[in-house]
């Protein structure tokens, strides 16, 4: 297949991209805009692999949009791209909207013309795989599961425009019958992360001895979900998923804020004993509670039974483990 996967450069686009490099045949056409999330070194490895094709432009851009479907000739699209980071949609939604809403319009309106044009046997492959988030869902009591039937309830500026894209995948799927399928995923960790998130940022900030913020008391529970679990159910979704259905994405690890912190403190105390907080003080030391944020929820968690049911999917990392593998990374890398 020639896969077009938009958002490419971010977290998980990057992943998936080098996982679809290394373990199938697929071509990738990569559309990313290389905003300021991006890391430049996560695919270096690949970046002169005949299969793989980058371009540089805005999903906002409709025209871009339609020429890169014209000149590429996509089997499937992943889509990807997306502003998600909580605290900056907080301050400043503007782009959340423009990216989230109005470049989702442009890729499903770029898909509709384009499979319109396609031949019969090419039109029965064509795909469109969205990728959510369980934020859309909103906030979870102490007990119970998101699922694929969960109601829509999202809380900030960021789960409300990913939201919005979701309920346009499912408009063009019932009103023009466009071959959908939407993913929602938990909270993602790994290699190559941005620094602004939660476990990238506290190992960066312990490693210089500055403080680790926590917001609110740090019992805000999320299920966390290693990246490259998240990509094999990707592709297993891609390729055997069911059009017109969703699927819900979890790792089976609910940990509070501040337990992930603190288990990160400790992987660093054994991992730096010559560090001077883990011969004194201990990283724990640089645990500072600051105000809680705006309409935080205060817990996800995914029953992923449907994916594995329907397509034998299941995480294979243990967060322990994927946790430490994670900081490890970053002190190799100086991330």
């Amino acid at each position: 297949m020639t896969i077009l996967i938009t958002g490419g450069c971010g977290f998980i686009g990057s992943a998936l991209i080098r996982h679809i490099m290394a373990h199938t045949p697929h071509k990738v056409i990569n559309l990313d805009n290389l905003t300021y999330a991006v890391n430049p070194l996560s695919l270096s490895a690949i970046k002169d692999n005949q299969r793989y094709r980058f371009i540089k432009g805005d999903i906002c851009d409709g025209k871009l949009v339609e020429t890169v479907f014209a000149q590429h000739q996509p089997d499937v699209v992943m889509h990807l791209a997306a502003e998600s980071h909580v605290d900056r949609s907080i301050a400043s939604p503007d782009s959340f909207i423009q990216t989230n809403i109005v470049g989702t319009f442009n890729l499903l309106e770029a898909s509709r013309m384009f499979l319109s044009d396609l031949p019969a046997h090419k039109a029965t492959r064509f795909r469109f795989h969205h990728i959510s988030t369980d934020e859309v869902f909103g906030d979870l009591p102490k007990t119970g599961y998101f699922n694929e039937k969960s109601a829509y309830s999202p809380s900030s500026p960021y789960s409300a425009s990913k939201a919005s894209s979701d309920h346009l995948v499912k408009a063009w799927h019932r009103t023009y019958g466009l071959p959908t399928i939407i993913t929602y995923c938990s909270n993602n960790y790994g290699p190559y992360q941005h620094p602004e998130k939660l476990i990238p940022l506290t190992i960066t900030r312990a490693i210089l001895g500055e403080t680790i913020p926590i917001y609110g008391n740090g019992k805000q529970i999320r299920d966390w979900l290693h990246v490259e679990d998240h990509v094999e159910a990707l592709l297993a979704v891609l390729t055997r998923g069911r059009i017109g259905e969703s699927y819900t994405i979890g790792g089976h690890n609910e940990y509070t804020n501040l337990q992930v912190v603190q288990s990160i403190c400790q992987h660093l105390t054994t991992l730096l004993p010559e560090h001077h907080l883990a011969k004194n003080n201990g990283f724990e030391s640089l645990i500072h509670h600051v105000k809680d944020r705006l309409g935080h929820d205060q817990r996800y968690a995914i029953d992923a039974s449907k994916i594995t049911t329907e397509l034998n999917w299941t995480p294979k990392q243990s967060f322990d483990v994927g946790l430490q593998n994670t900081v490890q990374w970053y002190l190799a890398n100086n991330q």
